[in-house]
């Protein structure tokens, strides 16, 4: 087993043997994606105009939360003011896409609603989960994904 290997037996080690649940890091979540704007009038109305997040802190970077207020670490997409002289992003990107859950039942609505705004819809197929998706770009280019799941 390559902990086995990587590791010295040390009191400790050997103690947590027989432990795996001991091993890993018992994350519960995400609780931030970070994201550099160039224009940040723009990106705030696509986040909170249009995506409908709610700002929980500013100035510098812009703290939008994501999901159920009632957790103890809020999600967030936090939105970071480029300086005006940033190049525009190259691609590839580092960011391949960011995705936002959706209840199965509002999926519909909410495709119908980014049409009538006047946003590119594209699609695709979750490769491992039974799942709807669809996918739109914020200001800056970064595709955000839409799923919920089949």
């Amino acid at each position: 087993m390559f902990i086995k290997r990587c590791w010295k037996l040390t009191p400790t080690t050997l103690w947590l043997r027989g432990k795996a649940d001991l091993w890993m890091t018992k994350i519960k979540g995400i609780a931030e994606i970070v994201l550099n704007v160039h224009n940040m009038e723009a990106a705030l109305k696509f986040y909170q105009d249009v995506l409908g997040l709610e700002i929980i802190g500013r100035p510098g970077p812009v703290f939008l939360r994501v999901g159920d207020p009632a957790v103890s670490v809020p999600q967030m997409v936090v939105l970071v003011p480029l300086p005006p002289d940033t190049e525009t992003f190259a691609r590839p990107r580092t960011l391949h896409h960011l995705a936002l859950e959706l209840a199965p039942v509002d999926f519909d609505t909410e495709e119908a609603r980014l049409k009538a705004l006047g946003y590119q819809i594209r699609y695709g197929q979750h490769p491992v989960i039974p799942s709807r998706t669809m996918y739109v770009d914020d200001p800056d280019g970064n595709e955000v994904e839409f799923i919920c799941g089949a």
